[in-house]
């Protein structure tokens, strides 16, 4: 790729560009499900200097064999959230997103594209792609795809002097995410349907292969990634592994895109190479089998679409002398850079009186405090799933029952649990075989189990907040009034 600096116009609309992501992740809030947890395994993991191997977060599956891939994302978390809490965490967040969608953008005008119209593009990637931006690992992968698509696309175009940033990549990417086998995708994929200098892609192939080993199991890595794949419990019972469905803003953006990329993609006079085909269908192919691959196909989309566009671009939206103050241009990005930091948590709250709350309504802070001043009360405990998730880092003296990590429970266990939350037939004798004594039930997502318990003469309610109903067993203490 090329080494230059931006000119103070382009750093305008880029910082312009930006200030839309960051504002729309600085004010989402953190949701308890794919994030505690990996706070409490990066705290076990800095006190132990070694990656846990057995099961402990729950008492249903304690002391089974565990892998926890993305240990080197669970670190990150937990010395972020040491240095400087929620805030610093979001900011981070905040910072890794902007890098992707900043590489994006920087792609598009490599490919020709003016800032208007990679600026424009890239807002379209951001909207759709905001319904993946939850607080996670993934999070971590995201700038590395897209430093990977850039490097790949101008080895296409004769410039292969960056391949061995790929290497670079894959060492990471291997430690924090188990979707480093896109990288390999990707790779494959160039080398098949590519015009590029295939000797050298093939040797940078080879190099990634040799690094994704440099982890703490080794070639055990891509046992994980096929296990991961064929796991009922995930491709059952998890959403995001399941085929996108068009219900919500998000995923209506989602599908419109695709229809609008296949017109522009026939009308307009360029047209796409093999390999970029490939990657457009091979991307699609995943992101229609498993809305957990969508964002994926959305960092592709951008790009190539941007090349589709860029005579109509440079005509329609950048046709316009790139005239004005540089010294001007750059203090008003930087001031669009900072803007958001205003929005961060532990700053809104300052100066916006009716500021969005940090963490989702699905987080049960009190409830959970409530739980700990109260020891006395007897375990096992079963709660609602993202409850679960929360307390695992928030309460561990208390394994759970279930929480959001879908690999390590089997279906049978899931099934239990659905039949438990929608208040089946056979819920209670469920948690009568668990031997259950205290549910912690959320007001948002399970009112039937709620309705069910209230209705049942074997509990009793303890507490009750705006997200949770803490119930005990009539028969296992004297707890109830």
């Amino acid at each position: 790729m090329k080494k230059k600096f931006l000119s103070s116009k382009d750093f305008l609309w880029l910082s312009l560009t930006l200030l839309i992501p960051l504002t729309l992740f600085f004010l989402l809030p953190v949701t308890p499900n794919d994030y505690w947890w990996y706070l409490r395994l990066g705290g076990e993991i800095a006190q132990t200097h070694a990656v846990p191997a057995i099961e402990t977060f729950s008492y249903t599956q304690a002391g089974q064999p565990m892998v926890y891939h993305s240990w080197l994302a669970a670190l990150l978390f937990f010395w972020v959230y040491e240095l400087g809490g929620i805030t610093l965490t979001v900011f981070l967040g905040g910072l890794l997103i902007a890098r992707t969608y900043g590489l994006l953008w920087s792609m598009m005008r490599e490919m020709g594209a003016g800032p208007r119209l990679a600026g424009l593009i890239t807002l379209a990637a951001v909207l759709p792609g905001s319904i993946n931006w939850a607080m996670r690992p993934q999070l971590f992968a995201y700038p590395l795809f897209a430093w990977s698509l850039w490097i790949l696309w101008c080895w296409q175009q004769g410039t292969k002097r960056d391949l061995w940033a790929l290497s670079l990549i894959a060492l990471f990417w291997v430690n924090l995410h188990g979707s480093f086998v896109l990288l390999i995708l990707l790779i494959g994929v160039g080398i098949v349907f590519g015009t590029g200098e295939r000797k050298s892609l093939l040797f940078a192939l080879g190099g990634v292969f040799l690094v994704t080993l440099v982890n703490p199991r080794g070639w055990h890595v891509w046992e994980y990634v096929v296990t991961s794949l064929i796991t009922t419990s995930n491709q059952a019972f998890s959403r995001e592994w399941m085929p996108p469905v068009n219900e919500g803003w998000q995923m209506n953006l989602f599908f419109a895109w695709i229809l609008v990329f296949m017109a522009v993609a026939g009308l307009s006079s360029r047209k796409l190479s093999r390999v970029e085909w490939a990657w457009a269908l091979g991307f699609g192919w995943l992101a229609f089998s498993g809305l957990r691959y969508g964002i994926w196909l959305l960092f592709i989309l951008a790009p190539l679409s941007a090349s589709l566009l860029v005579d109509w671009g440079n005509q329609r939206l950048d046709r316009r002398p790139q005239g004005g103050i540089p010294q001007m241009d750059i203090a008003l990005g930087i001031l669009f850079l900072l803007m958001p930091l205003s929005l961060l948590p532990g700053f809104r709250s300052a100066w916006w009186t009716q500021a969005p709350p940090v963490l989702s309504a699905d987080t049960p802070i009190i409830a959970t405090e409530w739980l700990r001043e109260h020891p006395e009360l007897p375990d096992p405990i079963w709660a609602d799933l993202s409850f679960s998730s929360y307390m695992v880092y928030a309460l561990p003296e208390r394994p759970v029952w279930i929480d959001t990590r879908f690999e390590v429970y089997p279906p049978e266990h899931w099934e239990n649990y659905e039949a438990v939350n929608n208040a089946s037939w056979n819920w209670e004798s469920l948690l009568d075989a668990d031997q259950i004594n205290v549910l912690m039930l959320s007001q948002m997502a399970q009112d039937e189990l709620i309705n069910a318990v209230n209705a049942s003469e074997d509990w009793c309610q303890l507490h009750q907040d705006e997200q949770a109903n803490i119930y005990a067993r009539m028969d296992a203490g004297d707890f109830c009034p």
